[in-house]
């Protein structure tokens, strides 16, 4: 059984793009007001109580990032053509049929309202572009 070619430098740097959308996606000046409100989130203000979520974050993102990583690469054997533009379809069909999907899912036997569901889901189809604009533009080969 072949392996896939993984790009790990990109890998890496994919997983370190969520930390930054999701930086900028949920500030106070962009979601961030609105998904504390909604969510019913009451952040303490203390760096500490951040730390475990961050860790977390970052290595399902990483776990994230590998699998796209792992899936454009096998879509790229088997369909050819562009990395980059592989790299896009394998994100989008990723998260759609896996990520939205279940969003929608636990929201709906959890109650939450319908716009909750809607902003993180397109945060999570934001942070999945990025990570492939990030793998599609490093490419197969490398690190």
């Amino acid at each position: 059984m072949a392996v896939p070619e993984i790009n790990v430098l990109a890998v890496i740097i994919a997983t370190l793009s969520t930390m930054l959308v999701g930086t900028v996606w949920y500030t106070p000046r962009v979601f961030g007001n609105y998904w504390m409100r909604t969510a019913k989130v009451n952040p303490s203000g203390e760096a500490k109580d951040a730390l475990k979520p961050i860790l977390i974050t970052l290595v399902v993102s990483f776990i994230s990032a590998w699998v796209l990583a792992g899936s454009a690469a096998i879509a790229q054997e088997f369909y050819g053509g562009n990395f980059l533009v592989n790299t896009l379809v394998t994100a989008v069909i990723l998260w759609a049929g896996f990520t939205a999907s279940r969003f929608v899912t636990h929201d709906a036997f959890e109650g939450r309202p319908a716009g909750l569901t809607v902003l993180n889901s397109a945060h999570e189809l934001v942070t999945f572009v990025v990570m492939a604009l990030v793998i599609g533009l490093f490419g197969i080969s490398g690190a």
